[in-house]
């Protein structure tokens, strides 16, 4: 899968065109100015093919310092098995994370993941995606939230990665 995201860019390897081409869809997305993102390795034993990025949502200048200050942070994960998988219901499964500050009524909403679920599943429904449901009670696709606090801040990053991106740091590194 590492190899699947690194030779992307050539056309004579042996990544299959479908998910090749949803790969670069989604480097040529345009996003919204506060909107960054970078990609970042993959899962390894999902699926033969896989590609993730990194994003977050950053408010420039509003750090202590008048450092950018994240709002909001994930990850999405694209997954390809060109023989399908039954239970993905398809050839592609597409995974995300999706972090925010909220407050903490809000975070205790129970209606917070049905209302995030459908906002998403709208958007791609919207596009022309159509996205697999399973009964609440069935592992699968659906919402999942979890709360906790985080102490501190994330360190600031600079702006020098490619197209406008900064680099995502790790923490520690």
């Amino acid at each position: 899968m590492a190899a699947a995201q690194e030779h992307l860019a050539d056309s004579a390897d042996e990544t299959p065109i479908p998910f090749r081409q949803a790969v670069e869809a989604l480097r040529a997305a345009r996003l919204r100015p506060e909107i960054e993102t970078d990609p970042t390795p993959a899962p390894k034993r999902l699926a033969p093919y896989a590609y993730a990025l990194e994003a977050a949502v950053v408010e420039r200048g509003a750090g202590p310092d008048g450092e950018d200050r994240d709002l909001a942070d994930g990850r999405l994960v694209v997954l390809h098995q060109p023989a399908g998988d039954e239970t993905w219901q398809g050839t592609f499964r597409v995974v995300t994370l999706a972090r925010a500050e909220l407050e903490p009524e809000m975070g205790a909403d129970p209606l917070l993941p049905e209302v995030s679920w459908s906002w998403l599943t709208g958007a791609l429904e919207a596009r022309g995606c159509s996205t697999a449901r399973r009964a609440a009670r069935s592992p699968g696709p659906g919402p999942t939230t979890s709360a906790g606090s985080r102490h501190g801040s994330r360190r600031p990053r600079s702006r020098s990665g490619p197209h406008g991106h900064r680099p995502r740091g790790r923490a520690g590194a």
